[in-house]
């Protein structure tokens, strides 16, 4: 294979150095060499603008350039072409400038024969060759160092930056890599503990993996980024420096903590589910041996004012189950289609005696706010809920406003408020002028029993229960605060395009019901079971009591005659009362079922939605509520 032929430029204006140089690299070379010749500058510009070359043989002194510049312009023309000079002046001063601007190499006509010439030219082909590929390779090591979105940096024992990437500085915030390198690492720690931590953990170790700390950049936003560091010892084995990289998890630590958050209350929810559901038992048991105390004493007697203040206490105890059923979303809700705007209107009047003279109220209603799908009674106990958290965020007075609108939640926004679904949504926001909260008073604001009160002036469950309902709506609420600037809760809940539906409440009877049929009581709590039969006898019903499923079903196969009705606790030990239902319905197809239970669950319940066709009754109930109820039942349409 023949060698590729080694294109040189000569630049000389003299004609007979010209011929000399063209005859010392003809007579020598292992390789074929093409040489072209200019006898201007101008005319070696040109050559070098067009045509490829592996070097130049450039001399200083030419008709239209002379020294030092003119070996400038030729480089400017052609970095990447190796220049070698070639000149009759012997100056060391001059070479030593010209070796220093770029040159390859500086020889001197007369002193260098044809091997030496020809080995110049190769060896400034080469060696221009390894810097090129050394060029490459800084410059991809500098596309990546670059192009990452890491930040990578080298620093000094002392904390100075020597080294670090566009990454570092966007990430930290500032406005160019000059600036970071004036900077210390020292100072990017918002905590100075934790670069404290950061130096023994590396003075131990060597290296530190994934170190989380807290970084507030100029412009007042904390940050918080990791570091992965290790130490480069020289060969005495001293810390020469540190490399590392840093990374900004501001973004995955709030989905974290989030997603903590979400865990935490639905731990809790769980927990305030299961205290409701055997508080509701105790309360209901009280509830129904009060009025029996109660009918057995004379309407006259002094003790008939001591239950009235034990049935006020249960009243208020049966009001905190609720609230904590709420809260764990484990409520039967009824919801219709409807317009916050109407909502807030009709309590309008009772939010300006609730709030109080010294704290305005406005209301500022979008009127073109879409509908939500909501039970009434619970929307109104969110709004009324907010409005009483921010009349005591106001001792001394304030503004309170209550605003509407619709809101388009975007995909961005879903990412830093987990677990939002993006989507159409209506907006209820109630904001307030009073004293605000801490970050660490925000975090835990819809926590069940917390409270910043003083002991005695609050539960902690108005906005646990706020919490709840929203969510149990299918919506989200958020709290905005900071201490000194007031607090704005805004609540999401999923706009529809059905029409406002109307609905009246049927008037409350009077009286206690009563009725002759026969009833298969299916509870396993020991404390209600005699007492709900024993109320369901004394209003005339014939009663077969069992303590679960299968006592309940052997009683119902051995009843020679109809039975209307099973009353069943939804929770019970072995199969739940939906269970005994199904069970009892091949049986006994003609026996209506009602549930009762101190919270709902799956087994009736989905999403607070009750199974179309069951009746239930949630506990704490009084007499006259389970004899309605009863009532209400057995006297229904058949579907």
């Amino acid at each position: 294979m023949t060698a590729e032929p080694l294109r040189v430029l000569l630049v000389e204006d003299n004609p007979a150095d010209a011929r000399m140089v063209q005859e010392l690299l003809r007579e020598w070379g292992p390789a074929p060499l093409v040489l072209t010749h200019a006898l201007r500058l101008r005319q070696a510009v040109d050559y070098l603008q067009h045509e490829g070359f592996h070097a130049v043989l450039l001399d200083l002194g030419l008709p239209d350039s002379e020294g030092i510049a003119t070996f400038a312009r030729a480089h400017a023309e052609a970095p990447s072409a190796p220049i070698v000079v070639l000149t009759g002046l012997h100056d060391e001063e001059m070479a030593v400038k010209a070796v220093g601007e770029g040159a390859q190499d500086y020889l001197v006509k007369g002193e260098v024969d044809g091997p030496a010439l020809y080995q110049s030219i190769r060896y400034a082909i080469e060696r221009q060759r390894v810097e090129d590929r050394l060029r490459e390779s800084e410059q991809r090591y500098r596309s990546l160092f670059d192009g990452v979105t890491v930040g990578l940096y080298r620093s000094a024992v002392d904390g100075r930056f020597l080294e670090a990437n566009a990454a570092l500085v966007r990430i930290l915030g500032l406005p160019d890599r000059e600036v970071l390198l004036a900077t210390r690492a020292t100072t990017l720690y918002a905590d100075p503990e934790d670069r404290r931590r950061w130096q023994t953990v590396m003075e131990r170790d060597g290296e530190v993996r994934a170190y989380e700390f807290r970084y507030r950049r100029p412009d007042g936003t904390v940050a918080t980024l990791t570091d992965t560091a290790k130490a480069v010892r020289g060969p005495d084995g001293n810390v020469m420096h540190y490399e590392g990289a840093i990374e900004d998890v501001t973004e995955l630590w709030r989905t974290q903590q989030q997603l903590l958050q979400a865990q935490k209350m639905e731990a809790v929810g769980r927990l305030a589910g299961g205290v409701a559901h055997d508080f509701n038992n105790c309360l209901t048991a009280i509830f129904g041996y009060l009025e029996l105390v109660a009918e057995d004493l004379h309407t006259d007697s002094p003790a008939q004012a001591d239950l009235g203040e034990i049935r006020k206490a249960t009243q208020r105890a049966a009001g905190l189950t609720r609230q904590l059923l709420a809260f764990s979303r484990q409520q039967v809700l009824q919801p219709i289609v409807l317009n916050m705007n109407d909502v807030i209107e009709d309590v309008q009047k009772m939010l300006g005696r609730l709030i109080g003279e010294d704290i305005a109220l406005r209301a500022s209603l979008a009127p073109d706010s879409g509908n939500v799908r909501a039970d009434p009674g619970q929307l109104e106990q969110v709004i009324l809920n907010l409005a009483v958290n921010a009349r005591d965020a106001m001792p001394t007075g304030g503004k309170l406003t209550i605003e509407t609108m619709n809101a388009e939640l975007s995909e961005q926004y879903a990412e830093f408020h987990q677990p939002v679904v993006p989507g159409r949504y209506v907006m209820l926001a109630v904001s307030d002028t009073g004293v605000g909260m801490t970050p660490e008073v925000r975090a835990k604001v819809f926590e069940p029993f917390f409270t910043t009160k003083e002991l005695g002036k609050g539960t902690g469950l108005g906005l646990s229960t706020v919490y709840g309902i929203v969510k149990q709506s299918g919506g989200y609420v958020w709290a905005y605060s900071e201490l000194g600037q007031g607090s704005t809760f805004k609540v999401y809940l999923p706009r529809v395009d059905a029409p406002v539906e109307v609905t009246h409440r049927a008037p409350e009877p009077e009286g206690t019901p009563a009725g002759t049929e026969t009833i298969l009581l299916a509870e396993d709590d020991d404390l209600l079971r005699p007492l709900a039969r024993s109320l369901l006898e004394k209003v005339g019903y014939t009663v077969l009591a069992a303590a679960n499923a299968e006592e309940a079903l052997a009683l119902a196969s051995k009843h020679p005659g109809p039975i209307a009705l099973l009353v069943a606790d939804v929770v019970m030990p072995g199969e739940s009362g939906r269970q005994l239902g199904r069970r009892l319905a091949p049986l006994r197809p003609e026996t209506r079922v009602l549930y009762v239970s101190g919270y709902t669950d799956d087994a009736i319940v989905h999403h607070g939605l009750l199974e179309p066709g069951l009746n239930y009754l949630q506990k704490p109930f009084t007499p006259a509520a389970l004899a309605r109820k009863v009532r209400e039942v057995l006297d229904a349409q058949p579907r």
